[in-house]
């Protein structure tokens, strides 16, 4: 059973940084793409940033492009969002997922995690 676990959340000023993990488990992961979602409350989950399998192509949602790098590591099972240039705007809580095909709709991505909390402060 596909098993997914985020860590690396927290509380920042606006202008920080923070790298968020995810690691798999249950399944093959590197026949997977991996995707990072965020929901704020009150607000439809979005996709944020996708990668595919082999990690050499990656999409952005608008909104974070240039801030935040999505990458995977899979001999570790884990695939990583480095976040700088934090706004308060990116305030949610974030999540991770696989799909059999790169995308950034929730729809269709599944083992959806706990997900990990970002604050940040202005």
């Amino acid at each position: 059973q596909m098993q997914l676990v985020e860590s690396g959340g927290g509380s920042v000023q606006a202008g920080g940084s923070l790298r968020l993990s995810c690691v798999a488990s249950g399944y093959t992961y590197s026949s997977f793409c991996m995707g990072w979602f965020r929901q704020a409350p009150g607000n439809e989950r979005e996709g944020v940033a996708a990668i595919y399998t082999g990690g050499g192509t990656t999409y952005y949602a608008d909104s974070v492009k240039g801030r935040f790098t999505i990458s995977r590591d899979n001999a570790k099972n884990t695939v990583y969002l480095q976040m700088n240039s934090l706004k308060p705007e990116d305030t949610a809580m974030y999540y991770c997922a696989a799909s059999d095909f790169v995308s950034l709709a929730a729809a269709d991505f599944d083992g959806w995690g706990q997900g990990t909390q970002v604050t940040v402060s202005s």
